[in-house]
Parts: structure tokens; sequence; C-alpha cells
């Protein structure tokens, strides 16, 4: 009995792992292309390979949005504080912040972008962007992080971009 267990919990996890695989290839076939202003850092992990972290210049704005009763609020409140906000994308789709989502509708050029706050910080998708070793000069020029957005404002960062939007690195799934 406890090996049909063992199995049928395997099946499960089998399961639910490509469930969240095929979500995600989901999200980049479908996910509307918007690009997102950063503010790179450059550290290397031994641990972890290299990487660029990663800051966004809308987190600043959306920071300075939020309201500030949040000091009243514990700390573990605010770390698990989970929201949406609306930016208005230009003619290239880079996004530029308007507000936190409220009941007004959204414009033609508007989307939703959901955002986390960790630490007492925002984070939109990922802080981090990882690369081989070795290829760090090549990411150096990165000026926006490349988002597939879904309609519900999930995000998902595939790419680094320079100053004109060129990818940097090239994924060639995405070309």
């Amino acid at each position: 009995m406890p090996a049909k267990l063992a199995m049928l919990a395997g099946v499960i996890v089998l399961l639910l792992v490509n469930w969240s695989i095929a979500g995600k290839e989901r999200h980049l076939r479908e996910g509307r292309i918007v690009y997102l202003e950063l503010a790179p850092r450059d550290p290397r992990s031994l641990m972890q390979g290299d990487y660029m972290a990663l800051n966004y210049k809308m987190a600043n704005q959306l920071q300075s949005a939020l309201p500030r009763n949040k000091a009243k609020a514990s700390q573990t409140e605010m770390d698990a504080a989970d929201g949406r906000l609306v930016a208005r994308l230009d003619e290239k789709s880079v996004a530029h912040f308007v507000r936190i989502e409220n009941e007004k509708p959204l414009a033609p050029d508007e989307v939703l972008l959901r955002y986390r706050i960790r630490g007492g910080n925002v984070k939109f998708a990922s802080n981090a962007f990882f690369f081989q070793e070795g290829k760090a000069n090549l990411y150096a020029p990165a000026r926006y992080g490349e988002f597939r957005v879904m309609r519900d404002g999930e995000i998902l960062l595939t790419d680094l971009n320079d100053e004109t939007l060129r990818r940097l690195g090239s994924n060639p799934e995405l070309d």
C-alpha cells in the first residue's frame, strides 16, 4: 500500500510540474511584449553564476505612490502585499507608471502589471537576470527589461535590451 501511495504522489507531482511548465510556455507565446526601464547593478554570485541584479525605475515610482498608512501594518503584512498597477505604453511599448489599479477602466494604451512587496521593496517578476559565465560584457548596456504580460497583469521577464530596445544575448525561441 505505501508503494502505491508513493507512486500516486509522484504522478501528482509530475502532473503539477508539467501544468506549471505549460502555463509558462503559454505566457511566452501569448503575452504582450512590454519594456520596463531598469537601473541595473552587476554583482557576481559564486554559487549561482553570473547575473545582473535588477531594479526598476517604475518600482521607485510605485513605492512613492503606495498609501502611507502601510506604516501601521506589521512587517509580515507588508512583505506579503501584492497588487497591480496601471502603466501606459508609448509607441515603442515602453511602460510608464500611471496609477495603482482602481475601478477605472483601462485605456487602449494601458496595461496591468502585477507587483509584489517583499522586504519592504517593490518587485516585478524577477529581480535578477542570469546569463552564461563570461558574458557580463554582453549585458552591460542593458537599460530595459523585456517582459511578456498577460491580460491579468502577470509578467514574465524574457530578455534584457539596450537603450534602442535591441535584445542583448537574444533568445532564439522568442525571435
